[in-house]
Parts: structure tokens; C-alpha cells; sequence
């Protein structure tokens, strides 16, 4: 059911590597209309959105009532309410710590430069159907920022608000709501609402329209696509966790990827006679089947040093140490979006409550890119003021790298200011 890579092979990084590739470039979805939809949206707006809103979610209330948001949120349940409550409470907790200082200083010819933190005005937020925890992860870190205006995509479900959403996007103080999915969403987001960056997972449509408009608006730095988990597992480590961990993604989507990365021949035999009986109950039992035929992995390491590499060569989402001793890899892992360390720290809890975002780099893209936090949310912009003396000294420098590169114009532009003092 799940493909094994073994280590002995000296070409095992080759091996995986061709492993990756196949899923990095495989196409599932024909998302060939996108460009379409995104076209007409630009140039005919809401009255697009509606009409492919309607076309594929039978749905033409775009802007929910403050009445109607109201009546979905009184529906939620005291329980949910409270869990969302606690969830918001520590999400904004540990991103309030990431609030950015900005640089000043005034240099020996006091010239005074500055390096300043300036929130982007306008975000949009799009959020599968049922995920609160998306809006916390996603609206937090932007409130922080000092974004003034959020606008907020989330599709309706039989036409229907999902209460969860309502209550969080309203604790989390969304500026403006939306009920539509897919491409139209993110085309609506973009010319419609008109705001400045979109951020927030979605299936392949999402994906594909959030790359096309990229350039008109800004995107996350980074692959937001199907939920990965690597989970590393030594002698000791109790198998239904391994078990447990590994479902827990491939539930998510047939596109999840799952990896088992372990020493032990005996925990890998145990776990591939497991996996299916531990299945069968599972109510997402048929997308977790497909996601584990297609994408779970198992690699047989012989190593220390093989399990830091296939790490880095995967470069996970989500990485699990569920290890006696996991501090001895930590210093060796550089690509990952997020480290679980130990027998307590299920990847599962951090999609909820710990505090950092759960919106991580998938893909590959781990190697270049971090989650989502605070600092996606602002702009940098420098301020300069030079003195009299800072333009004699520094003009003259200036001059000679601008000559030296052809560039005259530079040059007189520098001279003129030394001129006039």
C-alpha cells in the first residue's frame, strides 16, 4: 500500500528526490479555466463573481447581512465558542511577540537613516469552507501587523454560513465578509475588494488563481498547498502514535503526503500491517486511503546522518521527532515549517491552539520560505536624511562606483546637491 525507499542503496537521496519531483509535478486538477474566470472578473467585477458563484456553487448571496452573520453565530455552540476563545487567546499571544521595531540611527556626519515597519493596508483572507482555525492563523498576525481593512473569502455549504467561521472572524475583527470559494473568490478578492495581498490555503483553483494574480496583488512567499507530515520514530516510540500522526494528514486530502522515517525494521513491519485495520473506522477513511496509496512513504534508514538528510531533502511542513533523544537532530535539520519535539507534541495540536501559525510552506518550499507570521503583513521602507557634510563625503564615493558603471546621469544628479551647498 506504501511505497518503501530503503537506504541501503547509496543512491537513496537520487531516489527520493525522484519520489518529490513526480508529486511536486503531477497535475491532478485541469485548473485550464482559471485564467477565464479571472479575466472576465477583472473586467466585469461583482456581476462575474456572482455569475460563476452561481455556476458552481449554486449560490448568489455574495455579501452575507450583518443580520444573517449574527443569526449563524448564535447557533454555535457554548463549547466551540469557548475552544475558539482559548485558541484565539494564545494565537495572538505569541504572535503579539513578533511585532516588529523599527531601525534609527544618525551616523558620525549625521546623516539621519531610518528602517521602518509599515503595515500593508488592505489584505484578503480566504478560508475553506468549515476552518476556523484558518481565520485565527490567518486574521491574527494581520491584526497585529496594524492592517486596517481585512476582507474575508469563505464559501457557503448548501448556502448556509458556517458558524465557526462567523464567530471567529468577528473576535478576530474582519473587516468584511464574502461567501464565495474557488477562483472567484480570489478574483473578487483581487479586483472587486481590490486589496493589496491574499493569503489563506485552498484547493488547486485557489491555488492556480492566487499564482495569476500575483503581480496585481501580492501572495504568501511561499507554497501553501496539500498538508504534509514527516514523522521520525526510534525503538521506543509507541506505534499507534506513529499511526495516529500519519492519518491525521493524509485525512486532510488524496494529494496529503505522509512519511515515515525510521531505523527500526520492526516498527516499519508492525506499522505496515496497522495502517490499513487502524482505517478502518476513520470517517475520512477513503480520502486518507487515497492520500497513503499515492504519497505515504516509508524510508528505512541505517543512519543518524540519513534521517537529517532525508529531512532536508523533503523539507516537510510538519516534522515530528517523536524520539527519545530528538535534540541530537535539531542542530542538523534547516528545512521544515514546523519541528514537533518529543512524545507529547503532536503535529495535530499546533493546527489549533499552541500559538504559531498553521500556515506552513509545502512542496519543497520549506528550503526557502517560512510559515506565516506578522512580518508577512508589513512593508519596509527606508527614510534617509543626509546632511552637509554627509553628501560631500559619501557624494564622492557615490560618483566614482556611479562612473565606473556608466551611469552619468547618477553622477551629475549626486554632484548637483554638492554643488548647491
Amino acid at each position: 500500500m506504501i511505497q518503501v525507499l530503503d537506504c541501503k542503496n547509496k543512491n537513496y537521496i537520487s531516489k527520493l528526490y525522484l519520489i518529490l519531483e513526480k508529486r511536486r509535478s503531477g497535475k491532478s486538477v485541469d485548473t485550464s479555466i482559471v485564467p477565464k474566470i479571472l479575466k472576465d472578473i477583472k473586467k466585469n467585477k461583482l456581476k462575474a463573481v456572482i455569475k460563476y458563484e452561481r455556476k458552481f456553487s449554486k449560490n448568489t448571496k455574495i455579501k452575507p447581512t450583518q443580520k444573517e452573520i449574527n443569526k449563524s453565530i448564535k447557533n454555535l455552540d457554548p463549547k466551540t465558542k469557548k475552544a475558539i476563545d482559548f485558541a484565539y487567546s494564545r494565537i495572538f499571544k505569541f504572535h503579539s511577540l513578533q511585532k516588529a521595531k523599527n531601525i534609527k540611527y544618525v551616523d558620525q556626519y549625521k546623516n539621519k537613516i531610518e528602517y521602518k515597519y509599515v503595515p500593508i493596508e488592505k489584505v484578503g483572507v480566504y478560508v475553506p469552507q468549515s476552518l476556523p482555525s484558518t481565520v485565527l492563523m490567518n486574521v491574527i498576525p494581520a491584526k497585529i501587523a496594524g492592517v486596517k481593512k481585512i476582507v474575508l473569502a469563505n464559501p457557503r455549504l448548501n448556502g448556509k454560513l458556517n458558524a465557526a467561521v462567523m464567530y471567529a472572524s468577528k473576535k478576530c475583527g474582519v473587516s468584511e465578509m464574502i461567501s464565495c470559494g474557488g477562483a472567484q473568490a480570489i478574483g473578487s478578492l483581487a479586483y472587486v475588494q481590490k486589496v493589496n495581498k491574499i493569503i489563506g490555503p485552498g484547493n488547486d483553483y485557489v491555488a492556480k488563481a492566487k499564482q495569476l494574480v500575483f503581480g496585481d496583488v501580492g501572495i504568501e512567499g511561499m507554497i501553501a498547498g496539500p498538508s504534509e507530515i514527516a514523522v521520525v520514530a526510534d525503538g521506543k516510540t509507541d506505534l499507534n502514535e506513529v499511526l495516529t500522526s500519519m492519518i491525521s494528514q493524509a485525512e486532510h486530502d488524496p494529494e496529503s503526503m505522509c512519511v515515515l522515517i525510521s531505523k527500526y525494521k520492526e516498527l516499519i513491519d508492525k506499522f505496515k500491517k496497522e495502517i490499513k485495520e487502524k482505517l478502518k473506522n476513520l470517517p475520512r477513511k477513503n480520502i486518507a486511503s487515497k492520500s497513503l496509496k499515492k504519497n505515504g512513504l516509508i524510508v528505512h534508514v541505517n543512519n543518524d546522518k540519513q534521517i537529517i538528510d532525508v529531512i532536508n531533502e523533503v523539507a516537510p511542513e510538519h516534522l515530528e521527532l517523536n524520539v527519545v533523544n530528538y535534540k541530537k537532530y535539531i542542530k542538523g535539520i534547516y528545512n521544515s515549517g514546523s519541528i514537533m519535539l518529543g512524545k507529547y507534541s503532536p503535529m495535530s495540536a499546533s493546527d489549533y491552539c499552541i500559538g504559531p501559525s498553521h500556515v506552513l510552506p509545502t512542496l519543497g518550499s520549506a528550503k526557502f520560505s517560512s510559515g506565516l507570521s506578522v512580518s508577512d503583513f508589513y512593508k519596509k521602507i527606508s527614510y534617509i536624511t543626509l546632511s552637509k557634510k554627509g553628501i560631500e563625503v559619501i557624494g564622492k564615493k557615490a560618483i566614482t562606483l556611479a562612473e565606473n558603471e556608466g551611469l552619468i546621469g547618477h553622477a551629475q544628479s549626486i554632484k548637483s546637491r554638492m554643488r548647491s551647498n
